[in-house]
């Protein structure tokens, strides 16, 4: 396909490992970042489980904890990365319907938010399917 190829510099840039490590880093850090902010606020993760109307609060906050810490390190270390990719992805949209239901709320700011909220989660999902199927390709 014409136009299809990348220039040389940008495949050797994207074919480096660094590169292909931070891309990794980049998708997932947040994630790997709240499950450590969860596990040293056991109070605030359990508060925010049953802000969203999650019960038992407690026994979500350590699923949260769980698919936080686990579902990085899976893809970081480059092992069974469909399985934490595939945690994360599924929790990123289950959140997004709990956290981000802008089509239950008034016109506004507040929609507004949440609807940015919602399809920046979406297109987190389409980044932890990309990264399943660049992860079983060589790295230089």
């Amino acid at each position: 396909m014409r136009g299809s190829a990348n220039p040389a510099f940008v495949e050797a840039i994207a074919r480096h490992r660094a590169t292909w490590f931070a891309a990794r880093l980049a998708l997932c850090g947040a994630y790997l970042l709240g499950g450590i902010v969860k596990l040293t606020d056991w109070p605030g993760a359990v508060a925010e489980q049953a802000h969203f109307g999650m019960t038992p609060p407690a026994l979500w906050a350590a699923l949260t904890i769980a698919v936080e810490l686990i579902g990085p390190l899976l893809i970081l270390i480059g092992r069974f990365v469909w399985l934490g990719a595939g945690m994360l992805g599924v929790f990123t949209a289950l959140a997004a319907l709990t956290a981000n239901a802008f089509w239950t709320m008034p016109p506004g700011a507040e929609r507004f938010a949440a609807t940015n909220g919602f399809f920046e989660h979406i297109g987190l999902v389409g980044g932890f399917v990309l990264v399943t199927m660049l992860a079983g390709r060589d790295r230089a």
